[in-house]
């Protein structure tokens, strides 16, 4: 609205404040007298707002992409009316690269030649595009517009996109290099491991050797242990055989003594009924 304002009477209102418009007015009051104004505010200010159109100059630039710049054309006038316009054309070749060059400068790059050769493919992919415009407005009877901005935003995107790769394989590096050093650090134990296997299966060969000694041992002593088994089982027959006997011989012991029971309480009876008087 301001810069509307400016175009079309060269004031914006409420600009300055009473007292500081009084002292810009008494700054150029002599100014206006030679100029052949009359000493008056309403004289004093036009010669001002004159003066300000004379020595005042704006420079607005827009761009024809997207709706922005018609909006402000049909709110506010004086884009239209009050100025006039210049229609800048494409850049060419040698200024892309240029530009592109020095934005490249402070991207580390193996060698110039390189850093040129990749200022000259981002020049042809901008005009290509330009080329592209042309065609689609053929076809379609429609606008597409490929501006300084869009450029910039290719330098822009190469730049990012170089530093995202960058930092992804120096990531990868750094992951191959951890890995090479695990695996050195688990070849160094394999080994010592190998080397600790190598004296602990020398001293399995011994316990092997002891153990085949002590089964032999074993063996023998098992041997002799089963011909003193056999001999004690045949002299536990033996006993069993004369213990069998003796209960036998018990047994028939008892039974003489049952029967001699009752003769000896028989007798005990007869003797028992006899007196002195019967001697």
């Amino acid at each position: 609205m301001y810069i509307n304002d400016i175009l079309s009477s060269g004031w914006i209102p409420e600009l300055f404040v009473k007292d500081e418009l009084d002292g810009v007015l008494g700054k150029v009051r002599s100014e206006a007298k030679n100029a052949g104004y009359m000493d008056t505010p309403d004289q004093l200010f036009e010669f001002f707002l004159d003066k300000v159109r004379k020595n005042l100059h704006m420079a607005l630039c827009f761009s024809p992409v997207g709706d922005a710049f018609r909006f402000r054309a049909r709110k506010f006038p004086g884009i239209i009316n009050c100025t006039s316009m210049d229609w800048f054309h494409p850049w060419p070749k040698n200024a892309l690269i240029d530009v592109a060059q020095r934005f490249l400068a402070e991207v580390e790059l193996p060698t110039d030649e390189l850093r040129e050769s990749i200022g000259i493919h981002m020049a042809e992919v901008h005009l290509s595009i330009d080329a592209a415009n042309s065609d689609f407005l053929t076809m379609e009877r429609r606008y597409n517009y490929t501006t300084p901005t869009s450029f910039l935003e290719l330098i822009s995107f190469y730049k990012s996109l170089l530093d995202k790769k960058r930092d992804k394989i120096t990531e990868q590096i750094n992951n191959l290099e951890i890995g090479l050093q695990t695996m050195k650090s688990t070849t160094e134990k394999v080994e010592g491991l190998m080397k600790l296997l190598d004296v602990k299966m020398v001293e399995v060969e011994r316990e092997k050797e002891k153990t085949g000694e002590l089964i032999e041992i074993v063996g023998k002593e098992s041997a002799d242990a089963a011909v003193e088994q056999e001999a004690a089982r045949i002299q536990e027959e033996e006993t069993m055989k004369l213990a069998n006997a003796a209960e036998a011989e018990k047994a028939k012991a008892n039974k003489e003594l049952e029967e001699a029971v009752p003769a000896m309480k028989a007798a005990e009876e007869a003797v028992a009924c006899l007196d002195k008087k019967a001697f």
